[in-house]
């Protein structure tokens, strides 16, 4: 990632994905001379909202929501989940590619069997 200075991080277009405008749009971060909104807001820039899935946003102003800001300074949400790990230390796999049931046919695949072994039954 290249590195940029504050000011092109404060220059960036910042806009709230937790609140929605009818049109489709976003409205700009922060609020305006007693402007009420209906959720806490989720700042995040213009262009990396565009770039979210939409399951993605729901998931970002979720995990900010769930923070509730309490004090006189906002609570920092990660805007990405970050990816679990499986308690051995590598990683969890639990779709069905590496062992399933298919018409009645035991299928399996060995090299996932491998390297996923003792995370599957």
């Amino acid at each position: 990632m290249a590195k940029k200075g504050l000011r092109a991080w404060v220059k960036e277009n910042w806009v709230d994905i937790a609140n929605r405008k009818s049109d489709g749009s976003y409205p700009k971060c922060g609020r305006s001379g007693g402007e009420k909104r209906k959720n806490y807001p989720k700042c995040v820039p213009i262009a990396k909202a565009r770039a979210m899935s939409k399951g993605q946003r729901a998931g970002a102003v979720r995990r900010k929501q769930a923070k509730a800001n309490t004090g006189p300074t906002p609570s920092r949400a990660r805007t990405f989940a970050k990816r679990s790990k499986a308690s051995t230390g590598g990683l969890q796999y639990t779709g069905p590619a590496i062992k399933s049931d298919y018409a009645g046919t035991m299928l399996s695949n060995k090299s996932y069997e491998k390297y996923y072994k003792g995370m599957i039954d």
